[in-house]
C-alpha cells in the first residue's frame, strides 16, 4: 500500500469504520490525519515546530533542547541530531 495514495486507503478506511463505528467520512479523515503525522519528514517537523514555538514566543535558546526532546518521542524513526543539526534544518 502507498501511504500517500488515497485510493490505496479504502480497505483501511473500511476497517476504521467497520471497527470504530465511525461513518466511512469521518474514518477517512482519521486514518488521513494519522498517516500525515507519521509521514512527516524530521526536517518538516522541526522547521514547523521551530516556527509554532517561535510564533508563541519562545527563543532559540530554549526552542532547541525542546524540539530534540520532542524529536525523541516522536513515533516516526529518526536518527538522534544534535543541537548543531537542529539549527541547519531550521537555517540551513
Amino acid at each position: 500500500m502507498n501511504a500517500r495514495d488515497p485510493s490505496n486507503l479504502n480497505d483501511l478506511v473500511a476497517h476504521v469504520a467497520d471497527t470504530s463505528g465511525l461513518p466511512q467520512g469521518v474514518a477517512r479523515r482519521v486514518v488521513e490525519d494519522v498517516l500525515a503525522y507519521h509521514l512527516e519528514s524530521l526536517e518538516d517537523y522541526v522547521t514547523r515546530r521551530h516556527r509554532e514555538l517561535a510564533a508563541a514566543g519562545w527563543k532559540n535558546p530554549d526552542i532547541y533542547p525542546r524540539l530534540l526532546e520532542e524529536v525523541e518521542r516522536r513515533p516516526f524513526r529518526a536518527p538522534a541530531c544534535t543541537l548543531r543539526q537542529i539549527r541547519r534544518m531550521i537555517y540551513g
